[in-house]
């Protein structure tokens, strides 16, 4: 597993964001459960209900998780530069922690606002995780 070594960053980033994913998963579950929203049943859309927040940030996550883990894996794969596999995958990180925050919290418009910001922040992190491996896939 040498050959990986030089993507711990990303790697960590992707491990930690699963275990985040995780966490979210029982804590909605249970927020959900205790406002009285049946299993599986999703929170009436009021941005200044708590639980709603909570329940959208899970899902958030969730959307998140697949663009997020496919191109960091795809870049490490083709031995895209370590140096901006980790970067992007770190900021990425970093982006999804501070809109979760924020989304929680309840801080700022319900739309269009800092979270949005953030959203596009990891959102761009991914695209050009993902570019770095289409790049790498076709390097003659």
């Amino acid at each position: 597993m040498e050959q990986f070594a030089p993507y711990s960053h990303a790697i960590a980033a992707l491990a930690l964001y699963a275990l985040i994913v995780l966490l979210l998963s029982p804590v909605s579950a249970a927020r959900k459960s205790a406002a009285g929203v049946e299993a599986g049943g999703t929170p009436p859309e009021d941005y200044s209900d708590p639980v709603y927040r909570l329940d959208r940030a899970y899902l958030n996550a969730m959307e998140n998780s697949g663009p997020f883990a496919l191109a960091t894996i795809s870049a490490i794969l083709v031995g895209a530069s370590p140096f901006w596999v980790n970067w992007l995958a770190s900021i990425f990180l970093i982006a999804r922690i501070v809109h979760l925050v924020i989304h929680i919290a309840g801080l700022g418009k319900p739309n269009m606002g800092v979270r949005s910001i953030v959203f596009t922040v990891g959102w761009a992190c991914c695209g050009v995780l993902a570019v770095f491996a289409l790049i790498g896939a076709f390097a003659f």
